[in-house]
């Protein structure tokens, strides 16, 4: 194989379209992002490689995302160069765009200059050597590249299809659990444990000598949209009460635009929460002043529930460390009876698909507060709800399961990494990346053999 520099086998062109005033219509548009855009004009009517001129990532850093191959009638954008082939019979410029593009952060980027604009000029490019095999080996070298992609496109699409699968199993785990079907058999065993009936009049009977003690309000409901209560169906022996007559009291956070501060005390929102997951270490602070005010008749304690009223969807948490902490409006706070309810079990009624199906049946929709989960519907969501022991069983058997979902999602995400460090030994096989720099393709004539 022959060392030649590209500007012996190319032909090269600067775009000619601002990106800013360039006019839509029929035609491609490359740019240095990844998708086209289109346009009104044509510079080009040929087989292509295009490269962009400047860095992917702006100022004082060299990189290239992409290097972009096209065909036919296209424009370019005025940032890029195109290389065409000058002899058809030596050079497919295919096989360049290949190689240019696997070894684009060896080849090209370690030739982008300037300390703020990090640029790439058109005459470094030209001064590339290459190695160049006979055109049908490149051609050759082409196929199978793209037999490879193919396969790895067809490996990627099973594994996103089972990560799909593996999403609806767990939503289809959460929904059988709150409908009683995963201990059906656990009911009959335990035939003898204290009935949801007699829990309930239990909560009732602290909840309003809390009331009486002045410790807590009666909280406010609203009706809940759509006939959730009738729609639901559960086993004998449980109950439907709302959420707010078996827990403390429902609330939610500060509506004052906190003034944070460098340090101090621990200001949360709606993105430390996500479905069974209390994320409190990305933080804000707040002062000590500010933390006592926002606090006041809504303390979080480990054990009582986040929920994500605004920009989430319910999606609910368990406080599950002692943590002290304020929280924005955007959260609400589920105030729990520990020793009567199941915490988790609660988490899991609200993050199931009947939960999110509740809460965005249930979303404002209208004035200032768009998209707020009022609460007035969180304490009226309808709770199946098992006595306290089935409660606990149920969170045992979903963790279970979920734990096992994990596993599996654990190996699919391996299998994900594995197809891609194959794909990538492949092409390092193909253009020698492996070995000394002077043999870029010692390894093709295997590969492709």
């Amino acid at each position: 194989m022959e060392l030649v520099k590209l500007k012996d086998i190319c032909e090269f062109e600067k775009g000619s379209t601002g990106l800013a005033k360039a006019e839509p219509g029929i035609y491609p548009l490359v740019t240095t992002g990844a998708d086209r855009k289109t346009c009104n004009t044509y510079q080009f009517d040929t087989k292509a490689v295009c490269i962009p001129l400047v860095s992917s990532t702006g100022h004082g850093h060299a990189s290239l995302k992409n290097i972009h191959f096209q065909e036919g009638k296209f424009a370019l954008g005025s940032i890029l160069v195109a290389l065409m082939t000058k002899d058809e019979n030596r050079l497919d410029i295919q096989f360049l765009h290949l190689y240019l593009s696997q070894l684009k952060d060896q080849v090209l980027v370690p030739l982008m200059s300037g300390a703020a604009n990090v640029a790439l000029s058109v005459s470094k490019i030209q001064n590339i050597e290459i190695p160049l095999p006979s055109l049908g080996r490149q051609q050759e070298i082409v196929r199978k590249f793209k037999s490879i992609v193919l396969e790895e496109d067809e490996l990627k699409s099973e594994l996103c299809y089972q990560k799909t699968i593996l999403k609806k199993i767990r939503r289809q785990i959460l929904q059988d659990a709150i409908e009683g079907k995963l201990t059906a058999n656990w009911r009959v065993e335990n035939l003898e444990v204290e009935s949801a009936k007699n829990l309930l009049k239990r909560i009732n009977i602290e909840k309003n000598q809390l009331i009486r003690d002045k410790k807590i309000k009666i909280g406010q409901k609203q009706a809940p949209s759509g006939e959730v209560n009738n729609t639901f169906i559960y086993p004998s022996g449980w109950e439907m009460p709302d959420l707010d007559d078996i827990t403390q009291y429902i609330t939610d956070g500060t509506h004052q635009t906190p003034s944070y501060t460098k340090s101090g005390r621990i200001f949360l929102s709606a993105q430390n929460v996500k479905p069974f997951r209390f994320m409190p270490d990305d933080h804000k602070f707040v002062s000590e002043e500010h933390y006592q005010e926002y606090v006041k008749n809504r303390f979080p304690e480990k054990g009582d529930l986040l929920v994500g009223r605004v920009g989430s969807k319910g999606e609910t948490a368990v406080i599950d460390r002692q943590v002290e902490f304020a929280f924005y409006v955007s959260l609400g706070l589920v105030k729990t009876f520990k020793a009567l309810t199941s915490p988790e079990y609660l988490a899991i009624v609200m993050n199931s698909p009947y939960g999110q199906h509740y809460a965005e049946g249930n979303m404002s929709s209208t004035g200032a507060s768009a998209g707020n989960f009022n609460l007035g519907r969180i304490r009226s969501f309808p709770i199946p709800f098992p006595s306290l022991p089935e409660q606990k069983a149920i969170v045992s058997k979903v963790n279970k399961l979920l734990k096992l979902c994990e596993q599996f999602e654990s190996q699919i995400s391996q299998n994900q990494n594995h197809a891609a460090q194959l794909m990538q030994v492949v092409l390092n096989e193909a253009f020698g990346i492996s070995s000394k720099p002077q043999s870029k393709l010692t390894n093709l004539e295997d590969e492709v053999a």
